[in-house]
């Protein structure tokens, strides 16, 4: 049986599988790697600190994630084809790894959050 996601360490985990996924996928990889440049190094930590803070309530995570998206989105605008892969791909990698209580909420968090993110970006 899978573990439940317990700590920072689940986390990154899961955060590490979820991103190296994206990052070879037809659809986000030339979203995340072409459009937003990301910086790997920089980004990684910062998902660590956003995961942590919305499972446990740590806190930790400082930073203005919708600022980000508009401005990726003013250059290439997101599709639901986009969202649904980023949705599919996130479930897939906590599925891969973990089962249980915290696992399932942060699947229903990334859902909400997705939801959110793409209702205001189409509001723009």
């Amino acid at each position: 049986m899978k573990p439940d996601i317990k700590n920072r360490d689940d986390i990154k985990v899961f955060v590490d599988s979820f991103y190296l996924k994206v990052g070879e996928d037809a659809i986000l990889s030339p979203i995340f790697n072409g459009v937003a440049q990301v910086d790997w190094e920089t980004h990684l930590p910062k998902m660590y600190d956003f995961w942590e803070s919305i499972l446990f309530g740590t806190g930790s995570f400082r930073g203005r994630p919708m600022q980000a998206h508009y401005r990726i989105h003013q250059k290439y605008p997101f599709k639901e084809e986009a969202f649904a892969r980023w949705k599919a791909l996130f479930n897939m990698t906590i599925d891969e790894y973990f089962y249980g209580e915290i696992a399932n909420q942060a699947k229903t968090k990334a859902l909400s959050i997705a939801t959110v993110t793409q209702i205001k970006l189409m509001q723009q």
